[in-house]
């Protein structure tokens, strides 16, 4: 070990031209370094500064409608009431309650089980049930040209350029949201849960197709060499040499979609494709912010109960992953929303 001290050793520096020369480049390079990271701060403080400038950020008096806001938080929030401590009145939640039975969003006691008129068995948990079954059924109906376009988009399926020709058509449909496909719609089905179900079908078809695809790329390729000495035909190989090798991952894969698409059945309800959103926009229309908060509330338990139950059944699949928590859904529920609007 060396026992040079720090003046020694600087002095050995100086006296070695290659380590002087090592040194001084060390010290060149954090230079640069430093420089670069200070430049692309300066470049997104600009940028954020012009966003702000064209959002009239600095335009707002935003201290103006404090106690507008102060007042609406009562609004969402009946339990609050700021002129008495300790801010907080239990019965408030009563409310919550009495538009959530009102409104049949979360059970609807005219509903059968039997009887195909009344909904069926979807139909019992109300707004939340149609929701859910919005999202249901889009997930079905797209699963299989999903399925299709998938397997034809493998380059082991077909070669090159043909599978890109599905590798396209997934990539076209991605790049619309569902919320546009949903407006592509109206005029075959009119505003309203049946139009939303086509547009969740076909955004269904492009995300779930190329997950499939990716799938499809990573099989070995033993089974199927097995299946093709066999004298297998095409199809046969790629059912029983291929598919069989990726059957957990697209249940796993579906099970996800399946969570997103209930989010979106979400979203489409707002410009009125029936459901939750639905009431949460006639609702936010007539600025009755309570019945607002007790639809977001509903909204939340739907999509939390769907995505608990997505999880439990992937992380069962999957021996690798494990199931996020109940409070880890909970603060990730505004992201995940936002997220399904550019689905």
């Amino acid at each position: 070990m060396s026992t040079d001290t720090p003046s020694e050793q600087q002095t050995g520096v100086e006296r070695d031209p290659r380590l002087k020369a090592q040194f001084d480049e060390i010290r060149r390079g954090r230079r640069i370094r430093w420089l670069l990271v200070a430049a692309a701060a300066a470049v997104v403080l600009f940028f954020f500064y012009n966003a702000l400038y064209a959002v009239e950020m600095f335009q707002a008096d935003l201290t103006r409608y404090f106690p507008n806001f102060l007042e609406a938080l009562t609004d969402y929030f009946p339990f609050l009431d700021f002129s008495a401590f300790p801010f907080f009145d239990p019965s408030g939640f009563a409310e919550y309650w009495a538009f959530i039975e009102e409104r049949n969003l979360i059970f609807d006691p005219e509903a059968s089980l039997t009887d195909p008129e009344t909904g069926g068995p979807l139909a019992i948990f109300g707004e939340a049930g149609i929701t859910l079954a919005m999202g249901f059924a889009g997930t079905l109906i797209g699963f299989p040209l999903a399925l299709l376009f998938g397997i034809l988009g493998s380059e082991r399926v077909l070669p090159f350029p043909l599978n890109f020709v599905f590798r396209g058509m997934m990539s076209a449909i991605r790049a619309i949201p569902a919320l546009v496909w949903a407006l592509i719609y109206v005029p075959l089905g009119g505003l309203g849960p049946a139009t939303a179900v086509l547009a969740i079908a076909t955004d269904t078809i492009g995300n779930l197709g190329r997950l499939y695809t990716d799938e499809l790329e990573e099989v070995e390729d033993g089974p199927i060499e097995a299946m093709r000495t066999t004298g297998a035909s095409g199809p046969q190989t790629i059912t029983f040499g291929m598919l069989s090798q990726v059957t957990t991952p697209f249940i796993a894969w579906t099970l996800y979609i399946f969570e997103i698409n209930v989010r979106i059945a979400v979203t489409l309800g707002i410009i009125g494709g029936g459901g939750l959103g639905q009431v949460l926009a006639v609702q936010q229309g007539l600025f009755k912010f309570t019945n607002m908060m007790a639809t977001i509330l509903v909204i939340l338990l739907l999509i939390i109960s769907v995505e608990m139950f997505s999880q439990r059944v992937r992380s069962r699949l999957r021996a690798d992953e494990s199931p996020d928590g109940f409070l880890t859904l909970l603060l990730g529920f505004p992201r995940r929303m936002a997220e399904s609007l550019t689905k």
